[in-house]
């Protein structure tokens, strides 16, 4: 991906169980995971989590959990913004959400429709980024899989934060060149987390899937607005930069080698929507 400009466009190169693929940690023997529990009906993290109530299984072997740290770091954001035929039904919230960058945090809008283009680097300035908003253009189908993967390629080469990628679509997915599982592989090799925002339902299982596999959280703004209200709904930012900066890290004794299945749960009798991701 092509940096240092700050507006026009750039093209961007086309490069409550959950089971995922550990990566191991040789330096400490232990492996660290990135573990993100959610309350759906509200979408507020679920705090006071201990080791105790995790449970790790390695193909079926149970694991021991030695600790679940609780933290809330800065993030570094890249909003993929869709700008397809579709767009205009979520463009509205995009303002909402750059709002909510802290201070230390940097974001980068990247705008996708049959390509993927980068309108601003990442910068700590709302203003630049609201200014470069306000210049995208709407039109063609939008490739939800290929924008997200070849933001995670090319994207977070300067990051100095948790690495989010907050996708804002309307819902709707084209015929994208790559898969599902490709997205994912690639968002745990580097260590990124997404977290899809959309309207329609249509795309439901792709989006938690893509959230589940890889530590983030997915937000359905119909859901929302049930939950909550229209009023709520259409400002949903605070709600998901909370999520976006809580997670928890889970350190479980000895390498889990790549290739070997993990599965996660959290011990609770109330649904929650439990992510992972190998630190």
């Amino acid at each position: 991906m092509k940096r240092g400009g700050t507006t026009g466009s750039t093209p961007i190169a086309w490069l409550a169980a959950i089971s995922l693929w550990a990566v191991p940690s040789f330096v400490n023997a232990a492996t660290r995971i990135v573990v993100t529990v959610v309350e759906p009906k509200s979408g507020k993290p679920v705090l006071g989590l201990n080791a105790a109530d995790f449970s790790v299984f390695e193909d079926r072997a149970p694991k021991r959990v030695d600790s679940a740290e609780f933290v809330t770091p800065a993030v570094d954001v890249m909003l993929l913004l869709d700008t397809s035929l579709a767009g205009p039904a979520v463009a509205p919230l995009a303002g909402n959400l750059i709002a909510q960058l802290g201070a230390k945090e940097q974001m980068a809008l990247v705008a996708f429709h049959s390509s993927a283009d980068l309108i601003q680097d990442f910068t700590s300035s709302r203003e630049l980024l609201s200014r470069a908003l306000g210049s995208v253009k709407f039109g063609n189908t939008p490739r939800v899989l290929d924008a997200v993967y070849a933001a995670i390629d090319s994207g977070f080469g300067n990051s100095s934060f948790r690495r989010t990628i907050l996708l804002l679509t309307a819902g709707l997915e084209g015929d994208s060149r790559v898969r599902e599982q490709d997205v994912v592989r690639l968002a745990r090799r580097n260590g990124v987390s997404i977290f899809p925002v959309y309207v329609g339902g249509r795309e439901r299982a792709m989006f938690d899937l893509l959230a589940r596999q890889t530590g983030g959280a997915s937000f359905n703004i119909r859901d929302m607005q049930k939950a909550s209200g229209k009023e709520a709904a259409a400002q949903p930012g605070p709600v998901i930069f909370e999520i976006l900066r809580a997670h928890y890290v889970l350190t479980v004794p000895g390498n889990l080698s790549l290739g070997e299945k993990v599965r996660i749960e959290v011990r609770r009798p109330e649904k929650l929507f439990v992510s992972a991701l190998p630190e």
